[in-house]
C-alpha cells in the first residue's frame, strides 16, 4: 500500500512525480498553489494547460513540470470562473488527478488543500474528502508508492495532520 504523509511547505519545492494544482476550469494560472507552480516551473506549464481547457468542473489534465523538479503537473479543475466549488468538484476533481497520475505511471504524488483558498471551501471538510479520496484509490490496485499532502501554513498542516490521523486504513 501506499505510503501518506502530509508536509508544511511550499509544494514547488517538493520532490515528486507529479504535484497537483488547484486549477479553475481553464487553467489561468494566477494566484495561490497555481501562481506559485508558473511562478516556479515557468508560463510553458499554463500555456500548456490552457490548451485542454475549457472542461468541465471536477476533471483534472495533465502538463509538463518546466523548471519543477516533477515530471508532471496535474490541473484539478475544483472550480469554474466564478471561482466558487463545493465537496461533489473536490471530490471529483481529487478523483480524476488520482486517475491522470495513474495514467501517466508516477508513483509519488503531492497534493494541495485543493480549493481552499480562493474557492474559500472549509480546511476540514476539504481535509475529510481529500484523504477519504486518497484512501479509496490506494486500497485498489494502484501504482502509486507515495502520496504526499503539501500544505503551506501550520493551521492547514495540522487539520490534515489531525484528519489523516482520524482515518482508518
Amino acid at each position: 500500500m501506499a505510503s501518506i504523509e502530509v508536509y508544511q511547505g511550499d509544494i514547488t519545492k517538493v520532490e515528486a512525480d507529479a504535484l497537483v494544482n488547484a486549477a479553475n476550469n481553464r487553467f489561468w494560472m494566477g494566484g495561490g498553489v497555481a501562481g506559485a507552480l508558473k511562478q516556479a516551473g515557468g508560463p510553458e506549464i499554463e500555456a500548456e494547460a490552457v490548451k485542454q481547457g475549457p472542461v468541465p468542473i471536477g476533471e483534472a489534465v495533465a502538463t509538463g513540470a518546466g523548471r519543477l523538479k516533477a515530471k508532471y503537473v496535474i490541473h484539478a479543475a475544483v472550480m469554474g470562473q466564478d471561482l466558487q466549488t463545493d465537496a461533489t468538484r473536490i471530490r471529483e476533481a481529487t478523483r480524476n488527478s488520482l486517475r491522470r497520475a495513474e495514467a501517466l505511471g508516477v508513483k509519488s504524488l503531492a497534493l494541495p488543500a485543493l480549493g481552499t483558498g480562493v474557492g474559500g471551501f472549509p480546511m476540514a471538510e476539504c481535509a475529510r474528502i481529500i484523504i477519504d479520496e486518497v484512501r479509496r484509490h490506494i486500497a485498489g490496485r494502484t501504482g502509486l508508492e507515495r502520496v504526499v499532502f503539501v500544505l503551506y501554513d501550520e493551521p492547514a498542516y495540522r487539520v490534515f495532520r489531525q484528519e489523516l490521523e482520524k482515518a482508518s486504513f
